[in-house]
């Protein structure tokens, strides 16, 4: 189904920069009054919180994707792991990228949301933000102003729990998880998420700084932190790494092909990994 372009809103820019530099996503921006799209592979955000039947034919894809490139089954509760990531990292840009770009944050509900996970599509109905103050958008309707970059943070934090919650109710029991441990997940989607995009936009290490003062520990309902620490390479390099607060399940189709931030993944092999990646 073919989108209206809508007139640009205080997160059009960003948006667009996204693109830009990752076009495996496009964000849509929905008129007023313009229908959201279904059908073509479009689903609801707020129907993947349901938990019912969008969500089976949603992790459908990621069972037939297993199968495909693996060669087996996938047990249940790691394909619902793949598909909640596979969802999660692109709608925590929604919230990020603006943040991290501009200094705006806009507000999703589920019902706000639509994606089109085989064209890496979102349509999104934009409406309230945070902005600091001396922003030009402080003054246009739905714009919030908060007090000072803690605060803006802050803004962040929430708009992410608010999006994220109904989402990993649909998903979790599915993936056998619960509490800190989907809040583990939803906090490596919000901090690998901007970090990948950042290091596309040149600006790796600014995000990193942004990350560890946006998740520091205890941020509630967020589990751990961003996480961030330094290796030396064989040549005295600095390799960037992480620690995450979850596992993707990954090793349970190769277990020795764990990637470089994975919990189960010794220094030495990351180093090689991260070693590996550069120099590609």
């Amino acid at each position: 189904m073919p989108l209206s372009v809508p007139p640009p809103s205080p997160v059009s820019d960003a948006y667009a920069r996204l693109t830009e530099v990752f076009p495996g996503l496009t964000v849509t921006e929905l008129s007023p009054g313009e229908a959201t799209p279904q059908g073509e592979g479009w689903t609801p955000a707020a129907r993947l919180a349901e938990g019912g039947a969008a969500l089976d034919t949603f992790l459908a894809w990621d069972e037939a994707q297993v199968l495909r490139d693996y060669g087996q089954r996938a047990r249940p509760d790691v394909v619902a792991s793949f598909g909640l990531h596979r969802y999660a990292w692109p709608a925590c840009l929604l919230i990020t990228v603006p943040w991290f770009l501009h200094r705006r944050v806009p507000r999703f509900p589920v019902e706000h949301v639509t994606f089109q996970r085989a064209l890496g599509r979102m349509a999104v109905r934009t409406g309230t933000f945070a902005c600091l103050p001396g922003d030009p958008a402080a003054r246009l309707p739905g714009a919030r102003v908060v007090a000072d970059e803690e605060a803006l943070r802050a803004e962040v934090r929430a708009a992410a729990a608010e999006h994220l919650e109904p989402v990993l109710g649909g998903f979790g029991p599915r993936m056998r998880r619960r509490g800190r441990a989907l809040w583990g997940m939803a906090t490596d989607e919000v901090v690998e998420g901007l970090w990948y995009v950042a290091h596309l936009l040149g600006e790796e290490r600014r995000a990193m700084r942004e990350l560890e003062l946006l998740l520091p520990g205890a941020t509630k309902p967020y589990a751990g932190s961003a996480a961030f620490r330094e290796l030396t390479g064989p040549n005295g390099q600095s390799l960037p790494t992480r620690d995450r607060a979850s596992c993707c399940m990954f090793y349970t189709l190769r277990p020795a092909d764990t990637c470089a931030t994975c919990p189960r993944t010794c220094d030495a092999d990351r180093v090689a990994k991260l070693t590996a990646a550069a120099a590609s």
